[in-house]
């Protein structure tokens, strides 16, 4: 793992995470770790969570769409 240092933080906002932090009962390093990492991978999920939400949305309007590579594989071979 690599180590992060952040410099010239405002105090109030030190003070804001430790706040945050205890309310969470994590230490402010894990609390810091914790939102970066949050930060850092929310797109992502919400990428995942769009694409779920179209699969969702495809197979509540058309049902449940087969495999079409067997289809193509019998064209291709048909037409060999």
């Amino acid at each position: 793992m690599t180590d992060v240092r952040v410099r010239d933080l405002d105090d109030d906002i030190v003070s804001l995470l430790k706040e945050q932090a205890r309310g969470h009962q994590r230490t402010l390093e894990n609390y810091i770790r914790e939102v970066l990492t949050d930060l850092a991978t929310r797109p992502m999920r919400e990428l995942a969570e769009r694409a779920a939400r179209l699969r969702e949305s495809i197979k509540a309007e058309s049902g449940i769409l087969t495999d079409s590579a067997p289809f193509i594989r019998d064209e291709r071979d048909r037409r060999g």
